[in-house]
């Protein structure tokens, strides 16, 4: 090898190699290596664990413009990202989502991130199950289901179709969800922030979803104790469909 390939690899032992400084590097005894083996076989090493940190620094590149949307796995990696339209498991048994991507609007997600802090301090996380959702799939969605007491009319626009509204639970970090009383898309008195005959434990989980997303500008509805609207900005409808690798 050349001598300038030697200075190459010192140079980069020099900036990456803070976590083996060469006080702290063990001796090699007893293998019959040579100086220059020895050499190249730490700084290969070396190498190796600075392309194994750089492989989990790698974040797939920005893919949609980010002055209208933000992407809220990017914002916090323990949101768990748990969106039925993407399955079969919801309630018109159809995936309507080609890959499970959430994205909101830029100041409804930085508003969900606060929840999300305030939470993480009680060592829970947000599971979402439905964020912007296209124009598109809404109108799909109204031809299989036209009953707007379970759909907006595609004609008026659901808040999902805006960026601003957003499905979501409270979870611990490994997944399990707290108990709510109903599933997601329950569509019933059971899931109505009205009903009054659910466990204390449900009634307390539900208080503490309601009114930590409260304090940060969402507000619920009546008939869906997942569902909260983000009320700081206003948007008309969009159909941005997002990229799937």
């Amino acid at each position: 090898m050349s001598k300038n390939y030697f200075i190459f690899l010192g140079i980069l032992l020099g900036i990456f190699g803070c976590q083996t400084s060469p006080t702290e590097m063990p001796p090699v005894v007893g293998t019959g290596l040579n100086d220059t083996t020895k050499a190249v076989t730490i700084i290969s090493d070396s190498i190796d664990s600075i392309n194994n940190i750089k492989e989990k620094l790698v974040i797939n590149p920005i893919d949609y413009d980010t002055t209208l949307w933000t992407e809220l796995i990017r914002l916090d990696k323990n949101f768990i990202l748990n969106l039925k339209y993407a399955t079969e498991d919801n309630f018109v048994d159809r995936q309507l989502y080609d890959c499970p991507r959430c994205f909101l609007h830029p100041d409804a997600a930085q508003a969900l991130l606060k929840v999300q802090r305030e939470l993480a301090k009680l060592d829970y996380t947000l599971m979402l199950f439905d964020c912007y959702r296209p124009w598109s799939v809404q109108q799909a969605l109204w031809d299989i289901m036209p009953n707007a007491s379970y759909v907006t009319p595609p004609k008026k626009g659901s808040m999902h179709n805006r960026g601003l509204a957003v499905d979501l639970t409270i979870a611990h970090l490994n997944g399990d969800t707290l108990e709510m009383g109903t599933p997601f898309d329950y569509f019933g008195p059971r899931g109505h922030h009205t009903y009054a005959h659910h466990t204390p434990t449900v009634q307390a989980n539900r208080a503490l979803l309601k009114s930590t997303m409260a304090k940060h500008g969402f507000s619920s509805i009546r008939t869906e104790w997942w569902h909260y609207n983000y009320r700081g900005v206003r948007r008309k409808t969009a159909d941005m469909r997002w990229e799937c690798e």
